[in-house]
């Protein structure tokens, strides 16, 4: 059995905290085993036809300041700007928040959003409204999601898995409100890796079995050898194959990081850095949508030192990430998006930090094949409200769909028999896609 474990998050001002556990082989699904689970999903019929690119979902839980991350407003009173100043970027006259020197360097990999705008400031509904494209302020009240998320339809429309690498089309490193499949079920729910499957994908059995590390190795190895001679794979279905394929096949390469270049895991750093690497190599085997939650920015006080701590981690991740994935070629195929479930206020409070806003919000882009090297959108004097034209939660959807190769129009029955539109107001950002 496949042990994959997450790690406790950082605890937002409502108290929620999170920690993930998965066992692949029972899939923590009520004794689901991994064949059930794919063959489950096989059932909706995949309309396929999507593209082979790949999103890369980075999240900064708790409601990352839009102000100290891409747009600084250093024109603004004291009160209103950016607390840790602005660097500029290699984009002519653009700056961003003063703790990203190393995005502003490849700043025309990105596309910065100043005009991202919602309505639900709390950390349930904006993260549902963010994550589906849908409001939904019960989720503040812990009422479990109404709507699939965007890595769930990818699940739905390409399968489970890549049907040559095994690898799960959908992956989440630590989990998220409304990251999962809602009513169109557990089928396409993503596959949890918790952050740590480098370290904790081994095969669990016996004492007697185990003996040692190297015996386990070993004894894996005999198992590949031996699967055809023993005429084991032509005896399972083609579900069964797709999961002997996940735990011995390359999928379970791609999650091992210590069979990456150690310069390369060492320019990404530890943390957040491994995720960011993880992602790139589950991408580069064929994952369509990685999730990645990296928590604590619900800062109401101590705005400054809370960011000095958090911001020069992202600041390394992000940009290995996309320096990483330029250099192989990988920039057309995967698209990185950075957000939370809303911005802060506009205004420093009395605690020396900035409160919970949804009227302006953080968002960037990098990579995807988009036309980046750009600011998109522009906010008001104090940084408060879009000055123009309001980017939302459902044209980010469509612009997404439109990098996934999804259509627009696309539509499942939902509980009741009703057929329900994934979008139904949403329109790709003109300035990404033209």
């Amino acid at each position: 059995m496949l042990n994959l474990l997450g790690r406790e998050f950082s605890r937002t001002c409502d108290g929620v905290n999170r920690r993930n556990f998965l066992k692949v082989g029972s899939l923590g699904l009520g004794g689901l085993g991994l064949a059930d689970l794919l063959r489950l999903r096989a059932q909706g019929a995949p309309h396929g036809g999507a593209s082979d690119t790949s999103v890369v979902w980075l999240w900064l839980g708790g409601g990352a300041t839009h102000v100290e991350t891409f747009d600084p407003k250093m024109s603004a009173p004291a009160e209103y700007r950016s607390a840790v100043g602005e660097v500029a970027t290699r984009i002519p006259g653009v700056t961003i928040g003063g703790l990203f020197p190393k995005i502003a360097d490849l700043a025309e990999h990105f596309s910065f959003v100043r005009s991202f705008a919602h309505t639900n400031s709390g950390h349930g509904g904006g993260t549902h409204y963010v994550m589906t494209g849908y409001d939904y302020p019960p989720a503040d009240q812990n009422m479990p999601p109404i709507k699939p998320s965007l890595g769930s339809i990818v699940a739905r429309e390409r399968g489970a898995s890549h049907p040559q690498t095994g690898i799960p089309t959908y992956v989440r490193m630590n989990g998220i409100y409304g990251d999962g499949a809602a009513w169109l079920g557990t089928a396409y729910g993503p596959f949890d890796s918790g952050g740590e499957a480098q370290r904790n994908m081994n095969m669990q059995i016996t004492l007697d079995r185990l003996g040692d590390r190297r015996g386990l190795l070993s004894g894996l190895d005999r198992i590949n050898r031996q699967a055809d001679r023993t005429g084991l794979m032509q005896g399972l279905d083609s579900f069964e194959t797709q999961a002997f394929d996940l735990v011995l096949g390359r999928a379970k390469e791609a999650f091992d990081l210590n069979r990456e270049d150690p310069r390369v895991r060492a320019k990404y750093g530890t943390g957040v850095g491994e995720q960011m690497l993880l992602a790139r190599r589950l991408c580069e085997a064929g994952c369509g949508f990685v999730t990645l939650h990296h928590g604590g920015w619900d800062m109401h006080g101590q705005i400054v030192q809370g960011l000095q701590s958090l911001c020069p981690q992202i600041d390394q991740a992000v940009s290995s990430f996309v320096d990483d994935c330029v250099q192989r070629g990988l920039d057309k195929k995967i698209l990185l998006v950075i957000s939370g479930e809303f911005g802060r206020t506009p205004r420093i409070n009395g605690s020396a930090g900035r409160d919970h806003w949804a009227p302006l919000s953080t968002l960037a882009f990098a990579m995807g094949g988009l036309k980046n090297g750009q600011v998109i959108g522009e906010s008001s004097p104090k940084v408060e409200v879009p000055a123009s034209t309001p980017i939302t939660p459902q044209d980010m959807m469509a612009t997404l769909f439109q990098v996934l190769g999804l259509d627009r129009e696309l539509t499942y029955q939902d509980p009741a028999g009703r057929p329900t539109p994934m979008i139904t107001n949403g329109r790709p950002i003109r300035e990404l896609v033209g």
